[in-house]
């Protein structure tokens, strides 16, 4: 029987582990939607709980042998509960979803009938695929195919949403449901506008959470269960914890009298109709990462989150670089390399060969999601590292040197500047290499977390 350790019975993988691990220690995280989770929840995923299928919830399952995992799915129900300060009277929460895009599927599935209408953040204005995502050409999402969908968007002068519009499209559009949140926004949401708005048109209110949901347990952002009926989230952003996600939803009675008959939809969406049994391990790990949200220690690593942000942010603007919306409430940022003449992948592959981490995006008005020209920056995982406001700055140096890099590389290039010339003509830099070098001097200073 093959029960040898990973370093005895599979040396390739093993050893493309320890290559990752340097990567990342010797390099900068700044993918807004990363993070370094801990040893503790590392610890979950590498255990017998894997091995036990378990369709079904708690107590009401379809194999046998699953006492043990009910009483930890069930712990892992109370914690994301008592974490996010819920009432287990007003709230219930599914805690079996994969990742993010199943946990949204999940719920159009449960409370949408094919073809109904619902509106989402476009995705060149912040959004997320699964909030809908069409273009002229077609439909991008599969939630645009299986639903209609209309995207509402941000003003094109501020950079932030245009309420007004929501609101006049939502009464015009009629849809079923309205889906807040972004995978790009850097700014607050008006909550209380949003359930006035759904209300008008009768509609279902949801916030997908999955960027700021950490900043929500530590009261850093504002709390979308005052105003939503459904509320998503992954948990391995800045909640800290492995890959999956959760669906909260509202119980008891509305304030028209009518009761919720969201718990069984959702349920019943989430298993039998969309997943098989869940990830045991997973959600083990996920009840280990709410129990660490829970703590003061968690809540000021929050507070960091933002200010590192907010200092990252105004780092580049005093550089003259274009920052979306001037600056950021939250833990990303939304760089417009347009006024440079360079785009998102550009820079990205730039980046990558430093060592640091981030990744393109789309702005307002690009046309082509595979070379749009922005830079989304995020402040999670170095913030986990331990770099503060003061290291922000240095990041900010480093960033600059890679754009001035950028703009002798491209300006030297004659005819059509595609990304495979840029490419070549960065392998033979030397001020490039010097850059990667500094970058590892610097981040080798901060530890990873396990």
């Amino acid at each position: 029987m093959l029960l040898q350790p990973l370093q005895e019975n599979d040396k390739e993988i093993s050893d493309l582990i320890e290559e990752e691990k340097e990567r990342q220690r010797s390099g900068l995280e700044l993918i807004a939607s990363e993070n370094f989770t801990s040893r503790a929840v590392l610890d979950t995923l590498g255990t017998c709980l894997t091995n036990k299928y378990s369709e079904g919830l708690p107590h009401h399952r379809y194999y046998g042998g699953n006492e043990t995992i009910d009483k930890i799915e069930l712990l892992c129900q109370q914690r994301a509960l008592t974490t996010f300060g819920l009432e287990s009277e007003k709230w219930g929460v599914n805690v079996q979803p994969y990742s993010g895009s199943p946990a949204n599927l999940a719920v159009y599935t449960a409370l949408l009938n094919p073809h109904d209408r619902f509106m989402g953040l476009d995705l060149p204005s912040g959004g997320h695929l699964t909030h809908g995502y069409m273009n002229d050409k077609r439909r991008v999402s599969a939630t645009s195919v299986f639903w209609e969908t209309m995207g509402y968007r941000i003003n094109t002068e501020t950079g932030l949403l245009d309420y007004d519009k929501l609101e006049e499209q939502a009464r015009l559009f009629r849809p079923k449901m309205i889906v807040m949140g972004g995978s790009a926004y850097p700014r607050e949401w008006d909550y209380a506008r949003f359930r006035a708005i759904a209300d008008s048109c009768h509609a279902l209110l949801m916030a997908d959470i999955a960027h700021i949901a950490g900043l929500v347990v530590a009261k850093e952002a504002a709390n979308p269960f005052e105003y939503c009926d459904i509320v998503t989230t992954t948990t391995h952003k800045t909640l800290r914890g492995p890959r999956g996600a959760m669906i909260f939803f509202r119980k008891g009675v509305k304030s028209d009298g009518e009761e919720y008959d969201l718990e069984n939809k959702i349920n019943f969406a989430v298993f039998p109709a969309l997943q098989g049994g869940p990830h045991n391990n997973t959600i083990a790990g996920i009840a280990t990462a709410l129990k660490q949200a829970a703590s003061d220690e968690f809540k000021q690593y929050a507070r960091n989150v933002k200010l590192n942000a907010r200092a990252l942010a105004s780092k580049l603007m005093e550089k003259n670089y274009h920052i979306v919306t001037n600056g950021t409430d939250n833990h990303l940022m939304l760089w417009d390399l347009k006024p440079l003449g360079l785009t998102g992948s550009k820079m990205e592959a730039l980046y990558e060969l430093i060592n640091i981490s981030v990744n393109k995006n789309t702005c307002y008005g690009d046309e082509n999601a595979l070379a749009p020209r922005g830079v989304r920056l995020g402040t999670p995982a170095v913030t986990t590292r331990g770099l503060v406001e003061s290291d922000m700055e240095v990041i900010a140096e480093f960033l600059d040197r890679g754009i001035k890099i950028a703009l002798e590389v491209q300006s030297s290039m004659k005819g059509k500047k595609t990304l495979n010339e840029f490419k070549s003509r960065l392998e033979s830099r030397e001020d490039l290499a010097q850059l990667k070098e500094d970058v590892k001097v610097f981040s080798l200073r901060f530890p990873l977390p396990c």
